[in-house]
């Protein structure tokens, strides 16, 4: 991992970044590592940049220079596997599971401004990654100083608060019985919190680690039809940094910039890459390139697609497959694309009101905006007969309301004609249409004209017959 020098000066405090206890499906045995995820699935909100559908995002109009700049020829390759035969060495990121009464450890940093839990006991690290291999990068205990040679990162999943904890070039002291690391990051995985602008995290783009990792349990698991999120990949070199990255680790120019997006495309001189290989765990992972893409997370080689250490990997199967796809099958989406936020929604509610022995009343509808806009938002209004008739018992309405930016009410004025006449309550509808910048969820509403003539007997202007009084007959 490629890192500059810190530039922010604050610091993250632990107990701002407490987050609340939701009970989550955890294994019987804890800690474990490579533990499957419980769903909900993928980690993260669904709209989190990890899980966006860049499917019909544009293309940057650079991509061809980006991609070259690569070299079209370069072939992907599946960063990760099993354990290599007869050493300690892991191919992958491993990643550990703990529950919420994980005891803590506090880890001293090199990054220290940059990293969250700074100087307070922060990260719930198990005895297991002192004693066993393949729990840390690399696969030798962290108490084994790889630091110079190996980005030895550590990734935690807390199962009870579905949070995540990560660092960057662990080591233990066990002279010291003391933690030391580059750097380290927290998120609640129930939140979209975007790391400040200009941090790092555990990664040099300042994302999440373990939400782009290819995972066993996702890829080769039949009961989960597809994968529903994005995957790390690095680069040789990069420029800078994008959106939803927020972190910089070189100046190279004609580079990527960290956080830029890749996607796989859907075809290549008129046939889909993905039937370049039969595999259906490989044809799974490439559907989701096609989607959900990749994102430039770290330097590194070129091409490298990042996933968990998992011994039921085969890489037989997987690495052949990866070389099918070259650089030159992939597009650069447009640099810093996010989806437009979703429109507000428009509704509408019931009314109900006397209709008065003479003169009008004005019955006013109430119209909601879902959330204030930043655009103007418009609406047509018109309304329709039901059993009231428009003429005779209420006046015909039609418009347009306009919602100012900010604006989430507005109302709509119908006039109702009074009259002496004892009848049924009688309804019409108001009805809303052609919304512009919102959308509409509930747009009819029902306008009820309640009576209040009262039925009366005898008298000037009767016009129902009196009840007869009882007849009596004597014989």
């Amino acid at each position: 991992m490629v890192r500059v020098a810190p530039r922010l000066s604050l610091v993250f405090s632990a107990l701002c970044l407490a987050g609340v206890a939701h009970a989550q499906s955890c294994p019987a045995t804890l800690p474990a590592q490579g533990a499957p995820i419980a769903a909900p699935l993928p980690v993260f909100p669904a709209d989190n940049w990890w899980n966006t559908d860049i499917s019909a995002a544009p293309v940057d109009p650079l991509s061809p220079a980006y991609i070259a700049w690569i070299d079209p020829a370069k072939p992907v390759h599946p960063d990760f596997g099993g354990a290599g035969a007869g050493t300690n060495e892991v191919y992958g990121f491993p990643y550990v599971m703990v529950n919420g009464a994980q005891p803590k450890w506090q880890v001293t940093f090199d990054y220290w401004d940059e990293s969250d839990g700074n100087g307070v006991p922060f990260y719930p690290l198990p005895e297991n990654v002192l004693t066993t291999v393949g729990w840390v990068e690399g696969g030798p205990p962290a108490t084994v100083d790889l630091r110079g040679s190996n980005d030895r990162h550590i990734l935690i999943v807390d199962c009870t608060n579905r949070t995540l904890y990560e660092l960057y070039n662990a080591w233990f002291s066990s002279q010291e019985r003391r933690w030391y690391a580059g750097s380290g990051a927290f998120f609640d995985m129930k939140t979209n919190n975007r790391r400040p602008e200009g941090w790092t995290s555990a990664d040099a783009a300042g994302l999440a680690i373990f939400p782009g990792l290819v995972r066993y349990d996702e890829a080769a698991n039949a009961n989960v039809a597809e994968i529903q999120h994005a995957f790390r990949v690095t680069v040789r070199a990069s420029n800078g940094h994008v959106y939803p990255a927020s972190h910089s680790a070189g100046t190279t120019s004609g580079a990527l910039p960290m956080g830029a997006r890749l996607r796989l495309k859907k075809s290549v001189n008129g046939v889909d890459p993905v039937t370049r290989t039969n595999d259906p765990t490989a044809r799974k992972i490439f559907r989701a390139m096609q989607k959900y893409g990749l994102i430039v997370a770290d330097n590194g080689t070129d091409m490298y697609i990042s996933g968990t250490y998992d011994v039921r990997w085969n890489n037989d199967t997987l690495n052949p497959a990866f070389h099918s796809l070259r650089a030159g099958d992939f597009e650069v989406v447009q640099l810093g694309w996010k989806p437009a936020p979703p429109l507000p929604t428009l509704s509408v509610g019931d009314v109900a009101l006397s209709e008065g022995h003479s003169g009008t009343k004005t019955m006013s509808f109430t119209v909601k905006l879902s959330a204030a806009s930043t655009n103007t938002v418009n609406v047509s209004f018109k309304t329709s007969n039901g059993s009231a008739v428009a003429g005779t018992d209420y006046t015909a309405a039609l418009g347009t309301i306009s919602f100012s930016p900010g604006q989430t009410s507005r109302s709509v004025a119908v006039t109702l004609r009074g009259d002496r006449t004892p009848e049924k309550s009688e309804t019409f509808a108001l009805n809303l249409s052609n919304p512009v910048n919102a959308t509409l969820r509930d747009g009819v509403a029902i306008g009820t004209i309640t009576n209040d003539d009262q039925l009366r007997t005898g008298g000037p202007g009767q016009k129902t017959p009196p009840t007869p009084a009882a007849v009596r007959f004597e014989k």
